[in-house]
């Protein structure tokens, strides 16, 4: 039985079958938003799901035997807990105020697709690990924003309160510049004055002082350094983290399957010494009819 699950867990078909599944369940999930549809087919798509359930049921019951004798060793896998716990959430006595729990542990089970892509697993692992080194870009990003915004207060706080005023005000319009939205218009209020756009200043205390010169090196330094050399520094983190990422794969990969091999010698073995306790057990009882 040991060996038949551990041959079908490394099977393509079922691997292909488990994504296929995940996705039905995914589709069914997306059909409860209808009323419409469940009014009409509520029951065909609750049997639906529960057969789903218990596929993912069974999918964890292979998986636990193909570690026989330690099925425990499922568990050691994080994707593995991962599976078991949207699995067994599922089972949870949820209904009244707590059945949208139930609804988005259904649909939590889309993320199983994660656990049996590789290729997803390495992009969210690269994710996960990437996130001390993005700390301290973030940081420098922040640090980025904060001497930018305090210099726009001094320089344009006069001539535009209304993106200028304050410094949370500045932070919110240095954030949309970054997108890359709506910056020219806010670089021309700083490089004609306020009094070019009368419609957007009148009844505020804004005193026109134009910049023409200040305000594009601001601006363009500021986009240069927030968007271009920062991302591309989020970009470099990442993809060195998805480098190391895809090497720490490949070795997990090779210590498993040194591992399997191993389990599978040790329960060889152990049959073996099994078969000759049987046989000398037999050349003894052999033995003793000879000599009456």
């Amino acid at each position: 039985m040991h060996d038949f699950c551990l041959k079908v867990t490394h099977t393509t078909w079922f691997q292909n079958l488990i994504i296929g599944v995940i996705i039905f369940a995914g589709i069914l999930v997306g059909l409860e938003t209808s009323t419409d549809i469940m009014t009409a087919y509520g029951t065909t798509i609750h049997i639906l799901d529960q057969i789903v359930l218990w596929f993912f049921v069974l999918e964890a019951i292979i998986k636990m035997i193909s570690h026989w004798p330690k099925p425990w060793n499922y568990f050691r896998e994080g994707w593995n807990v991962f599976d078991f716990l949207i699995v067994a959430v599922c089972f949870l006595p949820f209904g009244g105020p707590y059945v949208a729990v139930l609804r988005l542990a259904r649909l939590l089970r889309v993320l199983r697709l994660v656990t049996v892509l590789p290729r997803m697993q390495i992009l969210v692992g690269t994710l996960l690990k990437s996130i001390p080194s993005m700390g301290y870009v973030g940081l420098m990003l922040a640090l980025h924003f904060y001497i930018f915004a305090v210099l726009g207060v001094f320089l344009f706080g006069v001539n535009d309160p209304l993106n200028f005023g304050s410094l949370p005000v500045t932070l919110l319009s240095l954030f949309e510049t970054v997108t890359l939205e709506g910056w020219i218009e806010t670089m021309d209020i700083q490089r004609l004055g306020s009094a070019a756009f009368p419609d957007l200043y009148a009844g505020t205390n804004a005193i026109s002082t134009p910049h023409p010169l200040i305000a594009p090196a601001y601006f363009i330094s500021f986009i240069l350094l927030g968007t271009m050399i920062m991302l591309n520094l989020f970009i470099g983190v990442i993809m060195n983290s998805m480098q190391e990422m895809h090497e720490e794969m490949q070795l997990s990969a090779v210590v498993e399957r040194l591992t399997e091999e191993n389990q599978t010698a040790e329960n060889r073995i152990d049959h073996l010494i099994k078969q000759l306790g049987e046989i000398e057990k037999n050349l003894r009882e052999l033995k003793i009819q000879t000599k009456k």
